[in-house]
Order: C-alpha cells, then sequence, then structure tokens
C-alpha cells in the first residue's frame, strides 16, 4: 500500500526472508522517480519498528537518497514473538536478505557508469547489529552510519546473571527489557507517542539479550581492523545504552576510515531530540562529502 508524504512515497510491503518468515519492508523513493544517489538502509532499535523513521528516511530523500527500511524479526508488523529470536545469528541473517534485495533493486536502475551505492544507517540495537554485520564482512556496504548503536549494553548484576543463565537454559523465555523510556528524548511528544505506539513493545528473550552482549564485544574488537567509511554518532546523556561503547569504538577505529561525534547534552534518540537539526546537520554533510549528487 502507498501513502502520500509530502514529495515522497512510502510503501509497505512483504518481504520474505530466506527462511519464508515474513519481515515488513518500508520504501521511500525520490518524488518523481529521479534517479538516487544511492540507497540508505534503515536498521531500527530494540522494541520499536521502521514506522518510527519516517522523519529520517523524509530528510534522506530531500538530500537526493531513496531509503528503505524493515521490522526487525519479532517487532513491529514482521513475524516472529515480540522480543524473540529463532537464532543467535537471526538479525544478521535477514539484514543480509534485505541488503541482498536492495541490491538487486539497485542494480535494476540503469545506471549509466558504477551501482548506485548502499549505507546502512542504524540505531541503537540496529546500530549494533549493522556495525557485526559489517565487522563480520556478511556483504559488501558502501558505507555505514551509528546513531547511538549498543555497542555496550551497560548491563546491571541482575541483568549480566540472567545473560550468564537463562540462554542456556530458555533461550526462548521473554522478559521486560528494562529501557526506562522518559530517557528517550528529551522532547515529551517523542515519549508520549512511544508509550502510546501499539507497536511498540518492550520484550526481549534470553538469547536476543546474549547476542546483543556477545555481538557489542566482538564489534569493538574488531575496531582497530575498520575499513568500511563510517559515521559514528551518539548521545553523551544516554541512559539507554553506555556511551562509553562508542567511545570505545571512536579511540578504536582507524581516524581515516572513522568521524565520530559525541551529542553531550542529548538523549538515546538524537534524531528525535527536541532540537535534532546539529544531527541531521552533521548526517548531511558526511553524506554529501562521499556520494556526489
Amino acid at each position: 500500500m502507498a501513502a502520500k508524504r509530502g514529495t515522497t512515497s512510502a510503501t509497505l510491503s512483504t518481504f520474505t526472508a530466506a527462511d519464508g518468515e515474513n519481515l515488513a519492508l518500508y520504501d521511500w523513493p525520490l518524488h518523481g522517480g529521479a534517479r538516487p544517489r544511492g540507497m540508505v538502509l534503515l536498521v531500527h532499535g530494540l522494541g520499536e519498528h521502521m514506522g518510527r523513521y519516517e522523519k529520517v528516511a523524509r530528510r534522506l530523500c530531500d538530500w537526493g537518497f531513496a531509503a528503505r527500511g524493515y521490522d526487525q524479526y519479532g517487532h513491529g508488523q514482521s513475524g516472529g514473538p515480540r522480543g524473540g529470536l529463532t537464532s543467535s545469528t537471526r538479525l544478521l541473517d535477514d539484514l543480509a536478505d534485505v541488503v541482498d534485495s536492495a541490491r538487486a533493486q539497485l542494480a535494476r536502475r540503469k545506471a549509466p557508469a558504477l551501482p548506485l551505492p548502499l549505507i546502512l544507517l542504524g540505531h541503537s540495537l540496529g546500530g549494533l547489529v549493522a556495525a557485526r554485520f559489517v565487522s563480520l564482512q556478511l556483504r559488501p556496504v558502501d558505507a555505514l552510519v551509528l546513531s547511538s548503536p549498543a555497542l555496550d549494553a551497560g548491563l546491571n548484576g541482575f541483568q549480566k546473571f540472567l545473560v550468564g543463565t537463562l540462554p542456556k537454559i530458555a533461550p526462548n523465555l521473554r522478559v521486560g527489557n528494562g529501557l526506562n523510556v522518559q530517557y528517550l528524548s528529551h522532547d515529551p511528544a517523542t515519549v508520549a507517542a512511544y508509550r502510546a505506539d501499539p507497536r511498540v513493545h518492550d520484550r526481549i528473550a534470553a538469547r536476543l539479550a546474549l547476542f546483543i552482549a556477545e555481538a557489542g564485544r566482538a564489534t569493538l574488537m574488531e575496531a582497530p581492523r575498520w575499513r568500511v567509511p563510517t559515521l559514528l554518532m551518539w548521545a553523551g546523556q544516554d541512559r539507554l545504552v553506555n556511551p562509553a561503547g562508542s567511545l570505545a569504538f571512536a579511540a578504536a577505529a582507524p581516524k581515516q576510515v572513522l568521524t565520530a561525534k559525541c551529542f553531550d547534552g542529548l538523549y538515546h534518540e538524537i534524531f528525535n531530540e527536541q532540537d535534532p537539526e546539529p544531527v541531521y546537520a552533521v548526517l548531511k554533510h558526511w553524506l554529501e562529502q562521499r556520494f556526489a549528487a
């Protein structure tokens, strides 16, 4: 189905993953079918869904980039129990399937020379999934953008106990994710909308919690060998993921491929803060430096 949103049309369709599971797929093409500078593939965070990224997608389209996103397994309108996982690699496998589909779509465009670039943009859990995907070189991508990535989950003592025991005895047991949503943003309207959103949930399976803990550590270990051009942006006042993970990655990754920016006074959802314009300005400048119109 298609719904008009300003200068772009957002299309929601069903994507079938390699194992036959259905994922909700969102596409924001450029107005009038114009040829984009590239495609940005969005990966959302824990407990939310891609419908919350309308404003980000609209900005990308305004700048000449087509946007695509999907509800991760166990989220939004995609299949699976809320916050559940069928395997420890489920989220990475799904991203590989969506990347393959995006590459095929870009190849169908009659580009005069080189194929159009594909850029990953992941927030929070989505940032961790995208970063781990790149570190494992599961598929080639042209660039990576990380927004408050969950590279350090900042687990408390009880959560560490759960991660250390539950995946072995009850990997599919789902419990509350413990996120204090008042720290999503300084914008009360953003927090209220999140609380009222029927597609948002607070569940997390033991297997997913273990993936977050292990993938964060493994990704940080790969930072010194990073090769993909990456923009890392994080919130200095983040209370949902530990900013120390982003700081550690910024310190370890090669400076020739990494641009790092901390927004000191912001909460977790840097694109949904009361004044997100400085965040969008950094993203726009970085994209324009690398991908000509």
